[in-house]
C-alpha cells in the first residue's frame, strides 16, 4: 500500500513537443511577424489630402472627392484605406516628416519636392490637366517685361507667400537676376483676389496661375505681360516604409482609374480626369529651379 501511495505522488515525468528542424528558436519571432501584418493589414493605409490653400473649399467637401478613389486603392491592395485631411502645408510637412501617412495628395509642388528630395517620399503619378501650372503677371500694359531691371522697385501681389504660386513667382524673379526685395511683394490669401489690387492701382503686377482668374481679367481688358514655366501640381507620393510591390500596386490603380466604368466615376467626384506617369527629369530640374 505504501508502495502504491508513494507512485500515486510521484510527478508525471515532463514532456517535450519536437519543434521542426531549424524553427524551434524562430517560432516567436515568426509569430510576431503574422501579428504585425495582420495589425497592419487591419489598420489600412492612410491617403494625406492637401488641396492648396489659396481656393475656397472645405475639408468635408476634399474628403468627400476623394473617397471614391480611396476606396477603389482599398479594393486593389484588399485592405482598408482612409483619408486624412492636411488643412495646411504645415500640417502637411509634419504628417511627412513623420511619414505618418502612408500616401499623399500635394496640391503645391514644392512640397512634394521637398518631400521627394528628403527620400521620405517619391513621386508615382502626376493629374492630367495640371502637369503645365503656369504663373501669370497681370497688368495694364499691353506690352510683355522684355527688361526686367524695370520690374525692380515696382509693386507685386501674390497669394498666401507659402503657396506653389508664390513660389513660383519667386524663382521666375530670380531667374531674371533681379534680387530678392528688389521688387515690393505683397500677399492676400486667395487668388480671386489679385486682381482687386491691379485693377485698384494698388499694385503694378499680380501674380496668378488660376485659369478662371486669369480669363475674367482678360475678359473686362485686363493684360498679362509675363509667364513662368510650366511646373506639374496635384501630386501623388508614397511612402518609402511601404514596400515595393505595394508602392507598384498603387502606381498602377491610379494611372489606371480611367481606363474602366468603376475607375472613370471614381475620378469623376474628384474632378479629374486622369493620373499620369510622373518625369523624375522634370522632377529634379523643378527642385532646382524652384529653390527646393
Amino acid at each position: 500500500m505504501q508502495d502504491s501511495h508513494a507512485r500515486a505522488q510521484r510527478p508525471l515525468p515532463m514532456t517535450h513537443s519536437k519543434a521542426l528542424p531549424g524553427t524551434g528558436s524562430r517560432l516567436p519571432l515568426l509569430a510576431a511577424l503574422l501579428l504585425a501584418s495582420a495589425a497592419t493589414s487591419a489598420q489600412g493605409l492612410v491617403i494625406g489630402v492637401t488641396e492648396g490653400v489659396t481656393y475656397r473649399a472645405t475639408d468635408p467637401e476634399i474628403e468627400a472627392k476623394f473617397a471614391p478613389i480611396a476606396d477603389a486603392l482599398g479594393k486593389a491592395l484588399k485592405q482598408p484605406v482612409s483619408i486624412k485631411i492636411l488643412s495646411t502645408y504645415n500640417a502637411s510637412r509634419a504628417a511627412m516628416q513623420a511619414q505618418q501617412v502612408d500616401l499623399v495628395f500635394l496640391h503645391p509642388a514644392h512640397l512634394a519636392f521637398e518631400a521627394t528630395k528628403s527620400g521620405r517620399y517619391k513621386s508615382v503619378a502626376w493629374t492630367a490637366g495640371y502637369t503645365d501650372y503656369k504663373v501669370s503677371f497681370l497688368c495694364k500694359d499691353a506690352q510683355p517685361i522684355t527688361n526686367w531691371k524695370e520690374v525692380a522697385g515696382k509693386s507685386l501681389v501674390t497669394p498666401d507667400p507659402d503657396s506653389i504660386t508664390s513660389v513660383i513667382t519667386r524663382a521666375m524673379l530670380r531667374e531674371q537676376g533681379l534680387a530678392e526685395g528688389s521688387v515690393k511683394l505683397s500677399n492676400t490669401r486667395y487668388q480671386d483676389a489679385v486682381p482687386f489690387y491691379v485693377q485698384n492701382g494698388f499694385t503694378t503686377y499680380g501674380a496668378t496661375a488660376s485659369t478662371g482668374v486669369i480669363k475674367a481679367w482678360k475678359g473686362s481688358g485686363g493684360k498679362t505681360c509675363a509667364e513662368s514655366r510650366p511646373v506639374p501640381i496635384k501630386q501623388w507620393l508614397a511612402s518609402t516604409k511601404l514596400d515595393a510591390n505595394t508602392t507598384a500596386q498603387v502606381r498602377e490603380t491610379l494611372l489606371d482609374l480611367s481606363s474602366s466604368d468603376a475607375g472613370r466615376k471614381a475620378l469623376a467626384a474628384s474632378g479629374y480626369s486622369a493620373f499620369v506617369a510622373p518625369s523624375a527629369e522634370v522632377e529634379k530640374t523643378l527642385t532646382a529651379w524652384l529653390g527646393v
